[in-house]
């Protein structure tokens, strides 16, 4: 059974995103322990990419400002070796497919299995083509985490039935970033998405308050979030870690409250 399953366990789960390297690695490091001690349930972690087509401008800045560190894939996995020592909860990668495939899709994989990476998010690699990887994942027992989008229409009921791990629901059309508001009608498409799996479903794109989270949470297994933590950084760079503390303390709190 998937490791993932142990977030959802205790009701409505909070998954927290942060980019590896931004500002450095000692922050990214500072900051997941402070996720973990303020209730996250699962962490995503962002490995740099040049051209992160999924992200906004938020997170954009961050994968610029990690590269521009020198941030490498064996840096990030050096990161979760370490992170592992003490962090019992499961994390995910949230990467794009270019940066499996360049270091080459099965050693990327099997370091995942082996430095207790429990699944992977690729926003850019369609349900059609994602065989090319959930071939090695299986091999490995990495998680292949399937995106559903507003836009997913008739593939909905589809890619569930396939879903591994959790199905990271797509809250809103475009990219990553916070918004004021989020007017998908997502219980409808949660409901298409339970008919077909009992894979846990998270929502995340746009979230950035405790109001959000909990309202996102109501209608789904859990809230992603991922800008609102990088303006902290962005903010705070190396004193950021304490503020990304109570800034999950709130929004778990939030989501435990539905």
């Amino acid at each position: 059974m998937s490791k993932i399953n142990e977030a959802f366990k205790e009701g409505k789960a909070f998954i927290p995103f942060i980019t590896c390297g931004d500002p450095d690695l000692e922050t990214t490091k500072k900051c997941v322990l402070e996720m973990v001690e303020n209730g996250a349930d699962l962490i995503e972690l962002g490995i740099p990419f040049s051209d992160p087509t999924a992200e906004g401008p938020v997170i954009q800045g961050a994968n610029i400002r990690a590269l521009s560190n020198g941030i490498t894939t064996d840096d990030v996995f050096e990161l979760v070796k370490e992170l592992r020592k003490t962090v019992k909860i499961p994390m995910v990668f949230m990467t794009y497919a270019n940066v499996v495939f360049s270091y080459d899709a099965e050693k990327f994989i099997s370091t995942c299995n082996e430095i207790g990476i429990d699944g992977l998010i690729l926003p850019d690699l369609p349900y059609e083509e994602k065989e090319e990887f959930q071939s090695i994942c299986d091999a490995y027992a990495v998680d292949l985490i399937s995106l559903i989008a507003p836009t997913s229409e008739q593939r909905i009921a589809m890619i569930a039935k396939e879903a591994q791990g959790f199905i990271y629901l797509v809250s809103s059309l475009g990219v990553t970033g916070t918004r004021s508001e989020i007017k998908t009608d997502l219980a409808s498409i949660v409901e298409v998405i339970r008919a077909n799996s009992n894979v846990p479903c998270a929502i995340g794109f746009g979230i950035s308050n405790p109001e959000q989270a909990a309202k996102m949470a109501a209608v789904s297994d859990g809230a992603i979030v991922g800008s609102a933590i990088i303006k902290l950084l962005e903010k705070y760079g190396k004193e950021a870690p304490k503020y990304v503390g109570e800034f999950v303390k709130g929004m778990k709190d939030a989501v435990r409250s539905v």
